[in-house]
């Protein structure tokens, strides 16, 4: 029947609506985007090196030194590179390396794989010819985070997106009304549609028969990622504190709500205001370095600033491995303007890695005071789930307020 084909119709309009709003990492040549999505081996260990090099603060890459260093002192040199690394520029497992690090025709071996490795990154302007990773590689490891980070969302079902699922970034599907010029494709209601055609004996469905879902409006929601940068986050914390930030961005965007970020450790040292860009953010979150100390104080001071001045949900999400470290009286501070910011109408959620007693404790107070939600990461690999666990709760709070 014509019902049916324009059914199909409506779908496929549907899609071309949905993947106008789809969202690229940033602007990268064709044949990059091209060898990324094309899984080029090559091309994605390259860039897992670049990725794995900034989590772990190596701005440099020396063959020699690295061999030495290997040869003289595996075991800190292993704690240095960290044994993904390693592993991704010599092809051995740090098993491997250290059962064969003092047999004198494996160095021999080991040596050339590391020569070889560094050159043919050079070579490829991945390495500028002093060692140093060049524009192309970070842009290189933004594009594997992402698409990395997409898989899993894609591959996982994660708390919180059934319950949510019937919300949009227009609201949350109410009553059903009569189609008028101008209303969306999306959200024609098919079933409701087709039955009104049916009960007229119509043939073929006309306009007159139409009807939409009329959407209560949720308004925008604006959240800014806080993410601590301190020297304890080395290497995997922030690696997974990384994905979880592009896990949120791309979701959060998808609902047409807007994502900043504060990146702090001893004093704030990067920031952005919630926008709707996830390019730059991808960009800021990709560049994230470990160094230093931990202090809440300036990063919350920041966030306020970043706020947009009007009446709309604002929501902090805070992400740490330890209690601030920086002030006489760091805690006292830190609940000082956990205060400020939640008369300022900011709610303020903790994700917590691995904290210990007295952490968790201060947790716990952060989001008793800033009416959040407290999240204590026990397993690395679990925080993007975690993240995008408090984003739904948000979303519901926000859609049935």
């Amino acid at each position: 029947m014509v019902i049916f084909s324009l059914v199909d119709e409506v779908k496929n309009l549907q899609k071309a609506e949905e993947l106008e709003g789809k969202l690229a990492p940033s602007e990268t040549s064709d044949k990059l985007m091209h060898s990324v999505l094309e899984a080029d081996k090559d091309t994605v260990n390259d860039g897992k090196i670049a990725e794995e090099a900034v989590n772990r603060g190596i701005n440099n890459f020396t063959p020699d030194l690295m061999f030495q260093n290997l040869v003289t002192n595996y075991a800190m040199t292993k704690k240095l590179y960290g044994e993904k690394l390693l592993r991704l520029i010599t092809g051995y497992s740090g098993d491997y390396l250290e059962k064969n690090i003092k047999i004198p025709e494996f160095r021999k071996d080991l040596k050339n794989k590391i020569e070889t490795k560094i050159k043919d990154m050079k070579q490829k302007d991945v390495l500028t010819k002093e060692g140093r990773l060049t524009e192309k590689a970070i842009q290189l490891a933004s594009l594997i985070l992402f698409k990395e980070e997409l898989d899993k969302l894609s591959s996982r079902n994660y708390g919180g997106e059934k319950t949510v699922k019937e919300i949009s970034h227009y609201g949350e599907k109410s009553v059903v009304k009569n189609w008028k010029k101008g209303d969306r494709y999306k959200d024609l209601a098919i079933k409701q549609s087709i039955r009104r055609a049916i009960k007229r004996g119509h043939q073929d469905l006309i306009a007159e028969d139409l009807k939409t879902w009329d959407r209560e409006k949720k308004g925008n929601i604006s959240i800014i990622y806080a993410i601590d940068s301190s020297a304890s986050m080395k290497g995997e914390k922030i690696e997974m504190s990384k994905r979880a930030g592009v896990a949120l961005a791309f979701q959060a965007l998808q609902e047409k709500d807007k994502v900043g970020l504060v990146i702090f450790g001893k004093d704030v040292k990067e920031s952005l205001p919630p926008s709707n860009n996830f390019g730059e953010i991808l960009d800021k979150i990709i560049r994230i370095k470990t160094e230093e100390q931990t202090q809440f104080r300036s990063m919350i001071q920041k966030a306020i600033e970043l706020f947009p001045r009007e009446e709309k949900t604002k929501h902090l999400m805070i992400l740490s491995d330890a209690l601030p470290t920086v002030g006489d009286k760091p805690q006292e501070d830190t609940l000082k303007l956990v205060a400020q910011a939640k008369a300022e109408g900011i709610t303020v959620s903790l994700i917590g890695i691995k904290l210990d007693k007295e952490g968790a404790e201060l947790g716990k107070k952060i989001v008793e005071v800033g009416d959040g939600k407290f999240y204590h990461v026990k397993k690395i690999d679990e925080m993007d789930r975690l993240v995008l666990e408090d984003y739904y709760s948000l979303v519901q709070r926000h859609a049935h307020c």
